[in-house]
């Protein structure tokens, strides 16, 4: 009988990790899809079973989710914010972090490690003195601009990114040959369009892990929503009040149409954009 060697057994110890998480996972997406097709009488009662298939494909509870309980509104504001968010951090950390990668100046040093502090400081600590100082902004400048305003809390959302895309990008940026900005400069491009031309294309890979990561960031971020905002509510919010309200008049169909609602479009991402990400990397693990 021959022996298991080391190797055998940290393979099947890897996949049976990594069966597990994905069964973990898949299992409680599953069972709040199979859930917000129900009607609330398949809930209810003894003799139920929480596990049962739904008897008939109730999509009413997704109309009351998103008119009557203004998920579709919430959806919007989320969508908003998150697209104006993802762009400007796009906007502001592509040429930080290829600078940052591919230039020697005067203070880098102390740009990079300013960068590096700021991958350490938490967001939801200081969400109280940032609305206190857009607060004192309204009243300074006597408007009503800088609370319950979409592009502020993007804004937000992408400076607070912008240390760990830095980072990130500025890693990758490293890692791309020489040569190609080389070429470039032979041919006349500026720095700007060799950056924009070819440096940015070669970065792909990272830049959807980028846009990826920081999407289900902001999608489902909640804490400084809630203090900044008040009319434009986001998603996070909105399924909040959704889950309050529907618990006290257990209408749990609705409610996990909303969590549904909630979860579809980082499902969605995840799936266009895994395939590229995997093909990318392998590419980079190539060049490599």
């Amino acid at each position: 009988m021959k022996r298991i060697g080391a190797k055998t057994l940290y393979q099947i110890f890897v996949y049976a990790a990594l069966i597990s998480l994905a069964v973990s996972i898949i299992i409680p997406v599953g069972w709040v899809f199979m859930a917000s097709f129900k009607k609330n009488s398949e809930f209810l009662g003894g003799d139920i079973s929480p596990w049962a298939l739904p008897k008939s494909f109730n999509f009413d509870n997704f109309i009351i989710a998103f008119n009557d309980a203004g998920m579709g509104e919430f959806f919007a504001n989320s969508v908003i914010v998150t697209a104006i968010g993802i762009v400007l951090l796009l906007v502001l950390a592509l040429p930080a972090a290829y600078v940052l990668a591919r230039f020697f100046f005067k203070g880098k040093k102390i740009l990079e490690i300013g960068f590096m502090a700021g991958l350490f400081v938490n967001i939801n600590y200081i969400v109280v003195p940032i609305f206190l100082m857009l607060s004192d902004a309204n009243k300074a400048l006597k408007v009503k601009f800088f609370l319950d305003n979409r592009f502020v809390l993007a804004l937000i959302y992408a400076t607070s990114a912008l240390p760990f895309t830095i980072y990130l990008l500025s890693s990758y940026f490293k890692t791309l040959p020489k040569g190609f900005e080389e070429a470039a400069y032979i041919d006349g491009c500026s720095h700007f369009k060799t950056m924009l031309k070819i440096m940015i294309p070669m970065a792909k890979p990272s830049i959807i892990t980028v846009i990826l990561f920081n999407f289900l960031s902001f999608w489902n971020e909640y804490i400084i929503a809630y203090t900044l905002m008040d009319k434009h509510e986001t998603l996070a919010m909105g399924l909040k009040n959704l889950m309050a309200v529907e618990k006290t008049a257990t209408n749990y169909g609705i409610m996990y149409a909303g969590l549904v609602i909630v979860m579809l479009p980082t499902l969605i991402l995840y799936i266009l954009v895994q395939r590229r990400l995997t093909e990318g990397m392998t590419l980079g693990g190539l060049k490599g």
